[in-house]
């Protein structure tokens, strides 16, 4: 019966119903922030509606929008569209070749069930709609979905496996939900067994490489990407004589039904591993330590490496060397750099730059590290006040402990004491925190392992300790200004001398001298971030498991690595900012002068001891570890866009649906209900869709008429 001419557009079942503009989209956001969530109910009726046709007056589902309204746009498997059509003569309980919005109702909350797969199996075979399955009914379905050329399935009496199922007197015995649901679950194997049976025509137990690519191909092809199946006769050459043995299918057939498994093994393998790389023992240590008992043979764990290795089994392969087996929408690199137009020499250089200036802008948000600045100034001004105090000199020595000193700074300054050198620190932080964060992350990019993610320690060391090296440039006229403005309260207070502004601190210290105690203030911030970076990462990915099966950190775990890392960094790098402090500060009467670097640490050593060189150390811990702790999540947490560099090329990702589930539990089960029934044959449906005829049980093959 012809229908009227589509007037709305075709809506996908996980696409929203409309593109609108960026203020509409803004719009529609505070609307959905605020409104009661849509019911399910009114989903279901919003997809039916947009894909339904109006037939005489109401509104019907054909075959082709109907697939249109349960099918994804995308889809991790090799499922055509076309083969979700199988599930339309499930939905069409009245097989008038129409799915009303009653049918469609009941067809969703049938995938609600936790045994949705199974259930609509079993109603497509059920082709009477008695609730059971007899004999008939199987050998009809079944033969009606593989086709003429297919591997022929004995269905005699004699065959035990159908006796088994259906029992011994011609096919009495029918089949219920309970039976049919492990009857399908172990047809695969039989079809296996079958098939190897059938083209072993010498019957010696071998076949030849192209009769083993027929047979998966029919029972798992749908499972693997197209360069898995193009290397399948390969096989053979993991034993001599060219030729593949029954054991040898089975235990790839095995591989492929705990794909699963596999990759969930290899992904937690690889995540432990220094290299984050693994060889076949790493495999099956990980897999038997990971279960109670041995999930996989040695020769499975070969035909996995086989496979992954492209034909060399005995190398250390990475997550991504395991994608063609795992993903079957894997595609070579070269057919990837293909698909998209590669940039020129010339684009990628400007992209390259463009890319680090975003870094550092993002590294040196003006309003974040004013907040920052402020937040620690605390901290920070008791901090050189302790580093600066001489327990030789008689009557210097005013504070007892950080917390002390605080205490005594509020006292004689006032709660503005506090903040004495903020100017300075509000320059300069900016600056300082977007270079180091910028050449940290150019070092770490291109040092890193593009295939397995990961960078080597010392690699990591490197980075980290450019990055501290280059901050001076900004670090050390910033930090001698700031002291030297923070020290003058105590120099009020002892001296009576007055205190002096930065511009006229500048001036009296000059272009070089604002670089005084550089290289103490190199020794600091150095060994500070090669211990800071290093940390923050391993804090990341081996304490709170980022990236792990595709975790993203939470606001607090991003925080707490990232101020955690800082605690060791800022104490351990205390003796160098003691001798820092005191080359930076102008000495006063009665007080050591100190000739250099080495000058001053033989000089503290001598007159106050180890314990001096840790002066003021609390205090930088409290200072430095939030205040990097905030920097690094404001340019780092993955749940803020515009942290990231939107036009930034991403790393190759190994993407399946252990990591990609989609939200919706429905349309998972309709895909798996589809899986069930293409391990009956790879082309299961096609055939059935191609001649769009109803199935008799008349007849075996598909009726003409």
């Amino acid at each position: 019966m012809p229908s009227l001419p589509r007037i709305l557009p075709t809506v996908h079942c996980d696409t929203n119903p409309e593109q609108p503009s960026v203020a509409a989209s803004a719009l529609k956001t505070v609307r959905t922030a605020v409104a009661v969530p849509e019911s399910e109910l009114k989903r279901w009726r919003r997809t039916f509606d947009a894909n339904a046709k109006v037939i005489n007056g109401e509104k019907f589902l054909d075959p082709e929008s109907f697939v249109n309204a349960i099918a994804p746009k995308e889809d991790l498997t090799k499922i055509g569209r076309a083969q979700f059509a199988i599930l339309f003569r499930v939905a069409d309980a009245s097989r008038r070749g129409l799915v009303s919005w009653d049918d469609f109702t009941v067809f969703e909350t049938l995938l609600k069930r936790p045994d949705a797969d199974y259930w609509m199996a079993f109603q497509y075979f059920d082709v009477d709609n008695s609730g059971y399955i007899t004999y008939d009914e199987f050998k009809t379905v079944f033969s009606a979905n593989i086709g003429p050329d297919a591997i022929p399935f004995d269905f005699d009496w004699q065959v035990d496996w159908v006796k088994l199922y259906l029992g011994k007197k011609n096919g009495t015995h029918v089949l219920g939900y309970n039976e049919f649901t492990q009857l399908m679950k172990g047809l695969q194997g039989e079809r296996l067994r079958q098939a190897f049976k059938f083209l072993d025509a010498d019957q010696d137990g071998f076949i030849r490489p192209e009769e083993f690519k027929r047979i998966i191909l029919e029972i798992a092809g749908h499972k693997l990407s197209d360069a898995v199946i193009d290397r399948l006769p390969t096989l053979c050459t993991l034993s001599p004589g060219q030729r593949i043995s029954y054991s040898e299918v089975v235990a790839f057939h095995n591989v492929v039904r705990e794909m699963d498994m596999v990759e969930r093994i290899i992904r937690e393998a690889t995540a432990k591993s220094k290299d984050g790389r693994i060889d076949q023992s790493d495999f099956l240590n990980h897999a038997s330590s990971s279960s109670r008992y041995s999930l996989f043979t040695p020769m499975e764990a070969s035909i996995i490496f086989h496979f992954a290795g492209r034909g060399i089994g005995n190398q250390r392969l990475s997550l991504l060397d395991f994608a063609q087996l795992l993903d079957p929408r894997w595609r070579a690199p070269h057919q990837e750099y293909e698909a998209r137009s590669a940039p020129s020499t010339s684009a990628s250089l400007l992209q390259g730059f463009l890319h680090s200036s975003y870094n550092f802008v993002q590294g040196g948000k003006p309003g974040e590290h004013v907040l920052y600045a402020m937040f620690s100034k605390m901290a920070e001004r008791v901090d050189p006040s302790m580093q600066n105090q001489r327990s030789t000199v008689v009557g210097q020595l005013l504070y007892k402990n950080s917390i002390d000193c605080a205490r005594k700074i509020f006292r004689n300054e006032g709660f503005i004491g506090f903040y004495r050198g903020l100017g300075p620190q509000l320059v300069g932080v900016a600056p300082e925190k977007a270079i180091k964060l910028t050449v940290n992350d150019a070092i770490r990019t291109r040092a890193t392992d593009p295939d397995t993610g990961r960078i080597k320690l010392s690699w990591e060391l490197i980075a980290g300790g450019t990055a501290g090296g280059c901050q001076v440039i900004f670090t050390n006229p910033l930090e001698i200004v700031k002291i030297r403005l923070q020290v003058q309260g105590e120099a009020a207070k002892l001296e009576g001398a007055i205190p002096k502004g930065a511009i006229h601190i500048i001036r009296q210290l000059g272009i070089l001298g604002l670089y005084k105690g550089a290289s103490a203030c190199l020794l600091r911030d150095i060994p500070f971030s090669a211990i800071y970076f290093p940390a923050y990462w391993h804090l990341k990915k081996d304490v709170f498991r980022e990236g792990y099966n595709g975790k993203q950190l939470s606001f607090l775990e991003t925080l707490g690595a990232a101020g955690i890392a800082g605690m060791p960094a800022a104490y351990l790098t205390t003796p160098a900012d003691v001798v820092k402090t005191r080359l930076q500060v102008e000495a006063r009467k009665g007080q050591t002068h100190y000739k250099g670097l080495r000058d001053a640490f033989v000089k503290i050593y001598r007159e106050e001891g180890f314990r001096a060189l840790f002066k003021g150390g609390p205090a930088r811990v409290i200072r430095s570890s939030p205040q990097f702790g905030f920097t690094l999540l404001g340019t780092s947490f993955p749940h803020w866009p515009d942290t990231q560099y939107p036009w930034q090329d991403k790393p190759p990702q190994m993407e399946t649906m252990l990591t990609s589930r989609h939200d919706d539990l429905a349309k998972v089960r309709a895909r798996n209900a589809l899986k069930i029934l293409l391990d009956v044959h790879g082309d299961f449906g096609r055939r059935a869709a191609a001649l769009q005829t109803p199935l008799s049980l008349s007849n075996p093959r598909l009726s003409s008429s």
